[in-house]
């Protein structure tokens, strides 16, 4: 068995007190409010896509307590901020197979896809995969993805000036007079201030209570190969490598490679049998609890949690917190959103263009950043692809093959290294 041990359960509720700090704090907080928000892009495809309320309802209160309940376990287990939710492209294709395959054979495929993963996890092939794959082509592949994020961040600047000055210059202030406070929390606080002071209603607002309902999958061909195999091929390329780099990248050693690939896989199975089409773990909400925002290295854990504990909480009464984003205007999640992604982005765009593989990287960033799909995969996991094409077709010396002796961890095998990444 390859996978790879955490520190485990022993002592969690102590080192979590003790870990726990205003800037773990804070950075959980504000990833929670932001995976919450993201129970309206599920909530509006599977609305377009004919989905009934009563599904959709099913669907996310499912969502929040799976995520949530793993998102608080897998991180306290490594005791690494491996922030847990579900895959966006996976939920694109989940409600365009619904209406042409059925629920229930979506489901049974989202079982195989899970079953395919955890298999791939338990085999070890997934660390050896992860070597192949230079640092700077993932690390622009993340530049890309998060690139809309910052995007989204400026574009209130059209039509909501005042707020975005307002939101943006409190991150900008504090991040400068008191760089040891939470600027991202600051900049939260002063945007809920405004809403209410700028006439934002917030009465009337009723919270329904809502609970996970049991299904039992079905099988097909069909399915499998309509969506069932893509959703394997995203938990596997795309999923897996995205959380890992954004560990890497926040300067994390031993990462749980085969483990994420294995929580990925059961996670996803069991979800299958409650109307969800995966649980894997969260590349943007990673990414928050894992920057240097969030404080010491070692005490990063602490953020996810908080996130699991935001979404198991929310779970059963997502039915008033969809009305309250309603209410929200669309710029302040945006906004949030992109202040704690920003110093991620600066990273991610440093380490894919300061060296090696830049002709790679540059494709990479471009394809990931387009938001194209292919055969009803992704972007992410093209960008990964034909990046690695482009630099191993322009620039091959920028790759090592040599052995590697990697002592009581794995027998000694072939690596493909980048040369000084």
């Amino acid at each position: 068995m390859k996978i790879e041990k955490g520190v485990g359960f022993t002592n969690v509720f102590s080192d979590f007190r003790r870990d726990m700090n205003s800037k773990n704090f804070a950075a959980g907080l504000v990833a929670g409010i932001f995976g919450l928000s993201v129970g309206l892009v599920f909530i509006s495809a599977g609305t377009v896509a004919g989905l009934g309320s009563g599904l959709i309802m099913m669907w996310i209160t499912s969502f929040y307590l799976i995520n949530g309940l793993f998102g608080i376990l897998v991180p306290s287990y490594y005791r690494q901020p491996l922030a847990m939710a579900n895959s966006i492209p996976g939920a694109l294709l989940f409600t365009a197979a619904i209406p042409i395959v059925g629920l229930a054979p979506v489901l049974g495929a989202t079982l195989l896809a899970g079953l395919i993963s955890l298999l791939v996890g338990f085999s070890g092939v997934m660390g050896k995969v992860m070597r192949f794959t230079p640092t700077p082509i993932v690390m622009a592949m993340i530049a890309g993805v998060l690139l809309k994020f910052g995007l989204d961040m400026v574009r209130p600047l059209e039509n909501a000036l005042l707020p975005t000055l307002i939101m943006v210059g409190t991150f900008l202030i504090l991040s400068k007079v008191t760089p040891k406070f939470p600027a991202v929390l600051g900049s939260l606080v002063v945007g809920l201030i405004y809403l209410l002071i700028s006439g934002v209603n917030f009465t009337g607002i009723e919270f329904t209570v809502n609970y996970p309902q049991f299904v039992m999958p079905q099988f097909t061909l069909e399915a499998f190969l309509a969506y069932g195999l893509p959703l394997a091929i995203i938990l596997i390329g795309m999923e897996t490598p995205v959380g890992v780099s954004l560990l890497k990248s926040a300067g994390y050693k031993r990462i749980p490679v085969n483990g994420i690939t294995a929580v990925n896989g059961f996670a996803t199975m069991i979800s299958s049998f409650f109307y969800l089409h995966s649980t894997c773990i969260a590349g943007p909400m990673t990414a928050i609890s894992s920057s240097p925002d969030a404080g010491k290295r070692e005490q990063r854990w602490v953020a996810a949690v908080i996130i699991g504990i935001i979404f198991t909480v929310s779970a059963p009464f997502y039915g008033g917190l969809v009305k309250l984003f309603e209410v929200m205007p669309a710029y302040f999640i945006a906004i949030i959103a992109g202040l704690a992604l920003v110093k991620v982005l600066i990273s991610a765009i440093s380490v894919s263009f300061e060296g090696t593989h830049r002709i790679g990287a540059i494709f990479t960033f471009l394809i990931a950043a387009s938001g194209i799909q292919l055969f009803s995969v992704g972007a992410p996991f093209w960008a990964l692809v034909f990046g690695i094409v482009a630099s191993l077709i322009v620039e091959p010396k920028d790759f090592n093959f040599r052995l590697k002796d990697e002592g009581s961890e794995e027998e000694e095998d072939i690596e493909l290294e980048s040369k000084g990444a």
